[in-house]
């Protein structure tokens, strides 16, 4: 009778391991088509290109916003030296300082309440907490502009903080919310099994937790209040205005080349807010991607 070969023993997997799943290819040529790289190539050079050139001609030695003739800071230095100018910047770095400071607080209190509150009106509270992040802003605005005329709160820098609080509490939210969900309760209760007060947990077990989300999302706040200028717009004062609200004020009477040095200086301080927003987990010794905690997206 003839037997049958048994496999040789190296090709059959020993008794009680799991085969080694088959490494996966790396992409070949036809997997990445050259038209994607193109296209993305296009896409940022549209989106980058006129942010290029508002900050070399930021740097032009003329008055000419068509021809660069070589490098000066004579544009920057008009903008610090126009009394105007310097206090609406200081106007501007006001206003993102106390609603960075106040939403975030509320918008914390905020979060804290909407995960820990279970009640039956919870999922409704939710809701109503995304309403401004998908209302217009220009509706935003005229509501605020309508509110302070009909309870007659004259229009100034205090009006415009109280508009752009109310806006960003929800954006605070967002992201504190999505961090202290993930959390858990498991160390809180054991907290207060071991006598500590709820306030107690709170200020010493779930806020050091929190902080890394708390700033990020306050850095983020102070982007965007310095930078807005359609609430900015319907809820001014006659002076001093926001830099944006200034901006738009000597527009209306031509394009200067001190407007491309404000433009830069304004994009700087935002992109310095926002990166160190995403860079602070890393800074605070976490192992959490700043990108995932703005969006909502870290688990703990």
């Amino acid at each position: 009778m003839s037997s049958v070969q048994s496999p040789p023993a190296a090709s059959r997997p020993a008794s009680g391991t799991r085969a080694e799943p088959s490494r996966r290819r790396p992409p070949q040529g036809f997997d990445r088509p050259r038209f994607l790289r193109i296209f993305t190539g296009i896409f940022f050079i549209v989106l980058f290109a006129p942010i290029g050139l508002v900050i070399l001609f930021s740097f032009n030695s003329s008055r000419s916003l068509q021809d660069f003739e070589g490098f000066s800071l004579r544009w920057y230095e008009q903008f610090f030296e126009s009394p105007s100018l310097r206090d609406s910047l200081i106007a501007s770095v006001e206003i993102a300082l106390v609603t960075m400071v106040v939403a975030t607080v509320l918008g914390t209190l905020l979060a804290y309440g909407l995960v820990r509150a279970r009640t039956r009106w919870s999922d409704a509270a939710n809701v109503l907490m995304l309403v401004p992040l998908v209302t217009p802003e220009i509706v935003a605005g005229v509501s605020a502009l309508l509110l302070f005329t009909q309870v007659g709160l004259e229009l100034s820098i205090t009006t415009i903080m109280l508009a752009h609080i109310t806006f960003s509490i929800s954006y605070v939210t967002v992201v504190v919310r999505a961090r202290l969900a993930a959390l858990g309760r498991e160390v809180e209760d054991a907290s207060m099994d071991l006598g500590a007060t709820r306030w107690g947990t709170f200020r010493l077990v779930t806020l050091p937790a929190l902080w890394p989300a708390v700033i990020a999302s306050g850095l983020l706040v102070f982007a965007l209040s310095f930078d807005d200028f359609v609430l900015s717009f319907f809820t001014t004062g006659e002076s001093p205005q926001p830099l944006p609200v200034r901006i738009w004020t000597q527009i209306r009477f031509g394009v200067r080349p001190t407007i491309n040095a404000i433009g830069t200086f304004m994009l700087v301080i935002s992109t310095l807010s926002i990166g160190l927003a995403l860079l602070l987990p890393r800074l605070l010794g976490r192992r959490e991607s700043g990108l995932k905690m703005l969006l909502g997206r870290e688990g703990a």
